[in-house]
């Protein structure tokens, strides 16, 4: 498997409810080919965000199984707040550990607009990945 393929195995898996660490990865096929920042952020933020919104389907799927009551009062209550207060610009914070992954599912759940889900996903994990990348080409120059 390529470095490309590599990153957007593990940016997909990172981003669904799985645990994983898509910048360390990032930084480690970083310091291998620096020059390839530019194809490493793309697949990365591409396969970050196709696994966000596997989580978004999910959370669509997710509907049929619990009523907007149990979702209200238990753990998921905050991210749920978010979604209400926020709508789609919430998923700015999908890249954010830990809440990332419940405000797409919360997202898909609640039933906000695919395209514009889709854009803010994709904005806020390519942010991410471009802080990520400057800060290790800065270190190695």
């Amino acid at each position: 498997m390529t470095e490309l393929g590599i990153m957007f195995s593990g940016a997909f898996f990172a981003a669904t409810l799985l645990p994983g660490g898509s910048e360390v990865l990032l930084v480690a096929l970083l310091n291998n080919t620096p020059e390839a920042w530019v194809a490493l952020v793309v697949v990365a933020s591409i396969g970050n965000t196709l696994g966000a919104m596997t989580s978004f389907y999910l959370g669509r799927l997710g509907r049929l199984a619990k009523s907007p009551e149990a979702l209200a009062t238990g753990k998921h209550a905050k991210g749920l707040a978010l979604i209400e207060r926020y709508g789609v610009w919430a998923l700015l914070l999908s890249w954010a550990p830990v809440i990332g992954d419940i405000l797409c599912l919360l997202a898909g759940w609640v039933r906000l607009p695919l395209i514009s889900s889709l854009l803010m996903i994709l904005i806020g994990k390519t942010i991410r990945y471009l802080i990520v990348a400057a800060a290790v080409l800065q270190w190695m120059a």
